[in-house]
């Protein structure tokens, strides 16, 4: 009898229990979505110097969104397990545990159905304005006036990247300058080894590699400075291969570019044709 006794006092414990938790998972689920979704998501990088970095935050917003309530679970329920299942001291086995079909059918649809959400939405947002990685030679994801983009062409090599400007007569400059507002066609190569170009606040990071044409492509927003860094060990001075690239009006560029056709003039006749990729002779390089 007082067996019968006890065995009916275990379900209604369990389904306080199971209520208790999910009630107290659904709140703080709700503010740490909240939380993550609108203070700590716009916080992360790379920012919004460009429509690309624009888009890659607002994906680590809807990530971290997603992530809150998974985290706050598996947090609360090792808490809970911790304080409210502890042991008594007696030494004493507690009932026994059976596995429950319901719970493990919910798991699997709700894991499931975040999996493949995360997998569309990410598709949409990669076909939709690229991802700001590079594609290759043949670009797979073009965005709306890709033809009308302006090329410029990056060049890696040991121990600085350099910048071409078909549209400029081929000019060849050490410093990057884009015109605000304005869609970017990067070709990114190398002359000796691999490379990364990496224009961190404008969201964009592509390998340059030797023989290969890399594109990329970036729409600009307002004027502003943006950080680039060689994201690939690619020597002795790799730590040294950086410069800051600026977003400019166009007037601004046009005189640049002026200035810079002016300055390198000298040197200009004894470059080589513009090509997508080059091949020196490598004796002439660094190693």
């Amino acid at each position: 009898m007082a067996g019968s006794e006890a065995i009916g006092q275990v379900a209604p414990q369990g389904a306080n229990h199971g209520r208790n938790f999910i009630v107290a998972w659904l709140a703080l689920s709700v503010i740490a979505t909240l939380l993550a979704a609108f203070l700590v998501g716009p916080a992360i990088p790379p920012g919004n110097g460009s429509v690309q970095a624009t888009g890659q935050v607002f994906d680590n917003e809807v990530l971290v969104a997603v992530a809150a309530p998974i985290c706050v679970f598996v947090v609360l329920f090792l808490i809970y397990a911790l304080t409210v299942f502890r042991s008594d001291g007696t030494g004493t086995n507690g009932a026994a545990l059976r596995g429950d079909a319901r719970i493990q059918i919910l798991w699997i649809v709700v894991t499931s159905v975040t999996v493949i959400a995360l997998a569309g939405f990410g598709s949409y947002e990669l076909v939709k304005d690229g991802s700001g990685g590079g594609q290759g030679p043949s670009a797979a994801f073009l965005p709306s006036g890709h033809a009308k983009a302006l090329n410029v062409q990056v060049i890696g090599q040991q121990w600085e990247f350099t910048y071409r400007y078909p549209s400029y007569g081929g000019l060849e400059t050490p410093h990057l300058m884009l015109p605000a507002n304005t869609l970017i066609e990067l070709h990114v190569t190398s002359l000796d080894v691999v490379h990364d170009f990496w224009a961190y606040q404008l969201g964009v990071k592509a390998d340059a590699n030797p023989g290969i044409d890399n594109v990329v492509y970036v729409k600009t927003k307002g004027p502003r400075s943006f950080q680039i860094r060689c994201a690939e060990l690619c020597g002795l001075w790799h730590g040294y291969m950086f410069d800051t690239g600026q977003v400019v009006t166009s007037a601004q560029l046009t005189a640049w570019i002026n200035k810079e056709k002016a300055y390198y003039a000298p040197v200009s006749k004894y470059l080589p044709p513009y090509s997508h990729s080059y091949l020196p002779d490598p004796q002439l390089r660094a190693g």
